[in-house]
């Protein structure tokens, strides 16, 4: 048997979104026993480890504390000495302004095994992503890179006559980097673009000169960000996409065609969210498809999980119900949760889908429909519109006598579709298939964002989404507030709130007073396409 060993890998994550990683830095996140990570790597790398993988966060950002390198170091050999694979990423490319002489010295001082996997740097990726080339057979034939981190330090004369300058760390010295480059004889009308989060939902792009650049930035954090000066910033209006129009629009194609297929996201000109900071509240674990829509919209999306699901207080119910299959008529299934635990409860008994054959099933929503389908299970009867109202008035046949089965929530959920079903003559018998319950916590990312007031839309998929995050909003002020109602009505001031359907909707006029946007069709491709016509309009 092979010794077992430790090693460090030190990768580069791109510039920032997950589809700019390479694929061998995605293979060893994926098998990575520890993570330690920068300050700029794009928080959706970070769920590409197990969920048994220690993440340790040393982030260096300027102006703020940060990990000294020599804790850093001592950390990879620690890791690495207790026979652990360690990913050490870093944003962009390791050997580009990456810091990495320390820490490889530390290592093979130690006599750790090392190795280097490249990554798209902000250098070449941000101008890119921006539209600009940084070569041109006129009017770049070379281009030089630096940081202006210490600009004492660097020669001004020499790269004031080079014709494409790419500048990182450069935000907090602009004023000093415009002045110097202009002393030395650069023309104040050299073109010149700042490009702020490259390669993320969040990027932002300045064009101008280097006379009136400063007015367009003005009172605008500049990190992180590249600065790119020269002739060629000018091709910029040239080489970007036609802007597609709202009209040819389809959430399902984009999502179908970008996810799916080719993972490319729309440019920052076509995509209608861009600049939309948009939180997204659903159960913990059951964002990220719907977060990565928004995203592929220019949304910036922060995700605050306020329902946790889980097993029922019991499961006799539901176990002594599938043991008497036979004697149901119809099984109905409502939500994607009711037919995973309803499937778990099947298969623990030694059943499969075979016991189904002689009970029809209905389900509510077009989610419902794909995840039974994914259990090789078809629905009998699908209603026209994706709520529990529209199952009765559209049920397939007469229920007087019928036996149905419906497994649900424990507690919380609307009683209206029992009440329809045993009027129209049903024996209804209800089981516990699981429980959802509000988080004890808010992400710190979604807390600080709805306590700055930087918050642009709040969506909610579900009642339960609506009262949760009432309640978790509730935690957030009340450390600063004896008025929690108040302080939570300050906080939405401005805040547009999207709903998924009526019902979801009634909850928001309960709790809000107000609803802003409501799903034309009642699923989150409907809501997304509410929120894109709201955006433009």
């Amino acid at each position: 048997m092979a010794e077992q060993r430790g090693k460090i890998y030190i990768v580069g994550a791109g510039p920032g979104d997950i589809a700019y990683l390479t694929l061998k830095g995605y293979k060893l996140l994926s098998s990575a026993e520890v993570l330690v990570y920068d300050a700029l790597v794009d928080t959706e790398l970070l769920q590409c480890v197990p969920s048994d993988c220690l993440k340790l966060n040393v982030g260096k950002r300027g102006g703020q504390p940060s990990t000294p390198q020599g804790e850093i170091n001592e950390l990879l050999v620690k890791y690495c000495q207790r026979l652990k694979q360690v990913v050490r990423l870093k944003s962009g490319d390791p050997f580009i302004f990456g810091r990495c002489t320390s820490e490889i010295e530390t290592l093979k001082a130690a006599g750790c095994e090392f190795e280097v996997v490249p990554g798209i740097s902000s250098v070449l990726a941000a101008p890119l992503l921006a539209g600009i080339p940084l070569t041109d057979p006129v009017m770049s034939r070379c281009f030089a890179v630096f940081t202006a981190h210490e600009p004492d330090a660097l020669d001004w004369e020499t790269l004031s006559r080079l014709e494409t300058l790419v500048i990182l760390m450069g935000g907090q010295h602009l004023a000093e980097i415009l002045h110097r480059l202009v002393r030395q004889g650069r023309s104040r009308s050299t073109p010149i673009a700042i490009i702020k989060w490259a390669g993320t939902v969040q990027q932002e792009i300045w064009t101008g000169t280097l006379e009136d650049i400063l007015e367009q930035t003005s009172g605008v954090s500049l990190s992180p960000v590249v600065i790119v000066i020269g002739e060629v910033v000018g091709l910029r209006s040239y080489l970007q996409p036609e802007k597609i129009s709202l009209e040819n629009f389809s959430v399902a194609n984009t999502l179908h065609s970008q996810t799916m297929h080719t993972n490319l996201p729309l440019s920052s000109s076509t995509r209608p969210l861009t600049g939309k900071t948009i939180v997204v509240t659903r159960a913990a674990g059951q964002s990220s498809q719907f977060t990565q829509v928004l995203a592929s919209f220019g949304a910036n999306v922060i995700e605050m999980p306020t329902l946790e699901i889980g097993s029922p207080s019991s499961w006799e119910g539901l176990d002594s119900a599938i043991a008497n299959l036979s004697d149901f008529h119809w099984l109905i299934l409502t939500s994607t949760n009711g037919v995973d635990y309803f499937f778990e409860r099947l298969f623990a008994q030694g059943k499969d889908a075979r016991t189904l054959a002689g009970i029809k099933i209905a389900v509510v929503g077009e989610k419902t429909a794909q995840r039974l389908n994914q259990r090789c299970v078809q629905a009998d009867f699908i209603p026209p519109n994706f709520v529990a109202d529209s199952l009765v008035e559209n049920f397939p046949e007469e229920l007087t006598g019928k036996k149905v089965l419906f497994p649900r929530v424990e507690s919380g959920g609307r009683e209206i579709l029992v009440q329809q079903l045993t009027a129209k003559g049903a024996e209804v018998i209800e089981v516990a298939a699981y429980q959802s319950c509000c988080p004890k916590n808010v992400p710190s990312s979604a807390e600080l964002a709805l306590k700055s007031g930087n918050v642009d839309v709040i969506t909610f998929a579900s009642s339960k989404t609506v009262q949760f995050f009432y309640q978790l909003a509730e935690r957030i002020f009340s450390k600063n507030s004896q008025d929690n109602q108040s302080s939570v009505t300050d906080m939405l001031e401005g805040v547009c709130i999207a709903s998924i359907g009526p019902q979801t909707s009634k909850t928001c006029r309960s709790i809000f007073g107000r609803v802003d946007i409501e799903a034309e069709e009642y699923t989150l491709d409907g809501l997304t396409q509410a929120l894109i016509k709201w955006a433009t309009l």
